[in-house]
């Protein structure tokens, strides 16, 4: 028989995992995807938001930037600080709290927006997850998600850590999220309406080292990997990345930018 894995366990390393590095330097790169996540959920002036694994903010800032009321919550209080140092560059008024995706300190049906851009997908327990996203929106409210799919760049550079640092036994692949049959299973036709948008997010660095460089030294999973590892492993996984970019890559040899696809869904409480 197999031993469930411990979630507990799993969120803690997950928690280290995010915390090390920089996140808001890759993050901030990412904020086009929040601004098209508010304008798809059509947010409105006053109305009550949650951003739930909030990280530095981008769907927080679109949606206080359209004038609501928004709660910014994650499990990493330092990516918070991130988020509010730039809120009040722009004198956005916004609640930042930590909280776990997993068990919001919210009343049920206390939000008419709750929102995340590759955030929740990276729940350990992710049909807790997503009872908690439905759980605090109201009847008639949005739930926005921008998550990343399996078949796309970020969720083929997932799988390529994965074959170097196999992750825990049954772990829940985050790319869940990004496939529509996941998402009404957990958000059932009864009980809500899901609309489903798929979008190219462009990332865009001058070469495959390039991009290796900055997510090694400030993107978590990909920073812990690399730690994780000695020098001869390390050099293939980075000979796998470099290959996985340069395949991926649209601009040629001058330069980087490689399309990578994401879900943008809107699910409406009934």
């Amino acid at each position: 028989m197999s031993t469930p894995i411990d979630l507990t366990a799993l969120k803690e390393r997950q928690k280290v995992a995010w915390a090390s590095g920089d996140y808001a330097v890759i993050g901030t790169t990412l904020q086009i995807v929040g601004e098209n996540l508010a304008e798809a959920c059509d947010l409105r002036c006053d109305e009550e938001v949650l951003d739930v694994a909030a990280g530095n903010g981008n769907a927080t800032l679109a949606a206080a930037r359209r004038g609501c009321l928004v709660t910014s919550t994650d499990y990493v209080a330092a990516l918070l600080e991130r988020g509010q140092d730039r809120a009040r560059a722009e004198h956005l008024d916004v609640t930042f709290q930590v909280a776990d995706a997993e068990a919001l300190p919210f009343a049920d049906d206390s939000f008419a927006a709750v929102l995340s851009t590759f955030g929740v997908m990276f729940a350990p327990d992710q049909a807790q997850a997503a009872a908690e996203l439905a759980r605090v929106c109201r009847r008639g409210g949005r739930i926005g998600l921008a998550n990343w799919t399996p078949e796309g760049f970020v969720g083929q550079m997932f799988k390529t850590l994965s074959r170097h640092l196999p992750p825990p036994p049954v772990a829940q692949p985050p790319a869940n999220w990004g496939t529509e049959a996941w998402l009404h299973t957990h958000f059932n036709d009864h009980d809500f309406v899901v609309q489903v948008t798929r979008r190219t997010f462009n990332f865009r660095y001058r070469s495959a080292l390039h991009f290796i460089d900055i997510f090694r030294h400030w993107y978590g999973p990909v920073h812990k990997a690399f730690a994780a590892l000695p020098p001869e492993s390390g050099q293939a996984l980075e000979s796998d990345l470099a290959d996985l970019l340069n395949r991926s890559n649209r601009a040629g040899e001058a330069s980087l930018v490689v399309p990578s696809e994401y879900l943008e869904v809107v699910i409406t409480k009934r």
